[in-house]
């Protein structure tokens, strides 16, 4: 009996050894697959790093606009940046010839888009009715708020503009309270008169506040100084016309969607651009040379 005994003991103790063996070849990996040694510090493949590639992509504001080949420019009728040749009818200018320049250099053809509401620009680029707002855009808190906006390339001031009969009796800031102004609705120009509290007609752009006073429909407007200095003077357009007070100094700069690579992109092209030459080569086509901020 004893013999017997342990003969069934030692066969009860293999098998038990065999199943034990089993179970732990089955602990391996229980979805099949082969899991790295547990030193080796090799990460699970989880697919995050494809993901964060392919929402990076969807993200690309440069990948958008170089998929349907534009690059859609927000601007007004403002010379010596933005307005049409009277022979070709094409948009040229300052900013007009570099935003050419800078969609040759994404691979994409440019498409000017005339603002009707300038106070709506942020809204046309989150809607992406436009990619970009190059228009001698002046870097206030309420756009740098609003949008990514590239570093400065312009120095400018919003000054005013009265009728040159007229000018020696508004030569500081005191005597234009009680005048009728005429300024583009949500411009640089309209912050600087909300400012000093002087009320003023609202509108579309700032020739058409030109306007306004060479017709005598209102008494002065505040526009940008490189626009004045193109548009009105001896030798200009509107040469009874002149700018007498300074009410502050700006920079110009070139908005792009809130977080947009666009941005970026804009940054070092100009930087290429104006280290070629180019930048200058354009500026004193259209006069603005000396406003053009060294890169």
């Amino acid at each position: 009996m004893m013999k017997r005994s342990s003969k069934l003991w030692a066969l009860l103790l293999a098998l038990a050894m065999v199943l034990s063996l089993a179970a732990c070849g089955g602990n391996g990996s229980s979805d099949g697959k082969d899991a790295p040694p547990a030193d080796s510090g090799t990460p699970a493949d989880t697919g995050a790093s494809s993901e964060g590639s392919d929402q990076e992509a969807a993200d690309s504001d440069l990948a958008y606009v170089q998929g349907k080949g534009t690059l859609i420019v927000g601007m007004t009728d403002f010379a010596p940046m933005d307005y049409k040749d009277s022979g070709s009818d094409e948009w040229i200018g300052f900013d007009a010839d570099m935003a050419k320049a800078f969609a040759e250099s994404l691979g994409v053809k440019v498409e000017f888009l005339e603002l009707a509401d300038w106070d709506a620009k942020s809204m046309e680029l989150d809607t992406k009715a436009i990619d970009v707002v190059w228009n001698g855009m002046t870097l206030t808190d309420d756009v740098k708020a609003l949008m990514s906006t590239s570093e400065p390339y312009c120095l400018n001031g919003q000054v005013v503009v009265v009728p040159a009969a007229k000018a020696d009796q508004y030569q500081t800031v005191e005597s234009l309270s009680g005048l009728a102004f005429a300024v583009e609705n949500g411009s640089a120009g309209a912050e600087q008169l909300d400012a000093l509290g002087i009320s003023y007609t609202a509108m579309q752009n700032q020739a058409a506040a030109v306007m306004e006073v060479a017709s005598g429909a209102s008494e002065a407007a505040v526009i940008d100084l490189l626009m004045a200095g193109a548009m009105i003077g001896e030798g200009t357009s509107y040469p009874d016309l002149t700018y007498t007070v300074q009410l502050n100094d700006e920079e110009y700069g070139v908005g792009f969607r809130k977080g947009s690579d666009l941005t970026n992109a804009f940054n070092a092209f100009w930087k290429e651009a104006y280290a070629a030459g180019t930048v200058m080569e354009v500026a004193t086509t259209y006069g603005v040379q000396e406003s053009v901020i060294e890169q």
